[in-house]
């Protein structure tokens, strides 16, 4: 799973068309609906701690986890600019550990889709039904295998900026349902080269995602003791269809495993 680790000090640059803003907006009404307004929340795969930041903002007390000591690392010179108190863990989605419950868990940005097998996703999950609260709430997306067949797939992604490119690489293979997509990166350096043209430095990283259908996710969902509550479309925030992207799901703990 080790990923983010070039691309981070670039990763904000290049997502910055990301709408964490409507993301935000999308889980503090989800979670509003239960009651949810405050207290603790956690972020699996919080990244570089944008959404995370904005969550605090709101005023949850916010826990972020990510795998990669890159990403954190940005996420924690935000922390220091704003100011907020937001712990954040270097760990493993699948093997995480918390010192207690939380009210809420959240994931967005298909960080799910980086668990590749199907053990992952149930490791996951019932990690996440052990550390809520009674009826805590679990609001997570994923993309959808539709997403990797039809729309990325086998599609090369490429985008010239002044201070850093990059050239996005997808191969889709239907019978795992796992998207590869190599990474190749260039990033300005500071200083001109005694010519004085430009230099930049190339970094390449390879990630692999897994697609998921929504009645996988819900099988996941129920067999980790969580009880589905529902699902919508993530872009259209209203019913799932078959051509949906990417995909909201709200589940509930249920019941702690006592295995």
């Amino acid at each position: 799973m080790e990923a983010y680790t070039d691309f981070a000090c670039v990763y904000d640059q290049l997502m910055d068309e990301t709408p964490y803003a409507q993301w935000c907006e999308n889980i503090a009404q989800a979670l509003g609906e239960y009651g949810i307004k405050d207290g603790l929340v956690l972020e699996l795969g919080c990244g570089t701690g944008s959404l995370t930041e904005l969550l605090a903002a709101r005023g949850f007390d916010m826990i972020g986890v990510d795998n990669s000591d890159e990403m954190l690392n940005i996420a924690c010179e935000k922390r220091e600019k704003s100011g907020r108190d937001i712990l954040y863990l270097n760990q493993d989605m699948r093997s995480f550990e918390l010192y207690g419950t939380v009210r809420a868990v959240v994931s967005v940005c298909d960080s799910l889709n980086y668990l590749l097998e199907d053990e992952d996703l149930t490791a996951c999950f019932r990690l996440v039904n052990n550390y809520l609260d009674p009826g805590g709430i679990f609001i997570f997306d994923f993309n959808t295998k539709y997403k990797y067949e039809t729309v990325i797939g086998d599609s090369v992604i490429a985008e010239n900026r002044e201070d850093c490119s990059f050239i996005w690489e997808n191969y889709y293979d239907a019978d795992s349902g796992i998207n590869e997509y190599d990474l190749t990166i260039f990033v300005k350096e500071p200083e001109a080269s005694s010519s004085g043209r430009e230099l930049f430095s190339r970094f390449q990283e390879v990630h692999f995602q897994r697609g998921y259908t929504l009645e996988e996710m819900r099988s996941f969902i129920e067999r980790s003791g969580l009880a589905f509550v529902r699902a919508f479309d993530a872009d259209t925030l209203g019913v799932v269809t078959g051509t949906s992207e990417r995909i909201y799901c709200v589940a509930q703990e249920r019941q702690k495993d006592t295995a």
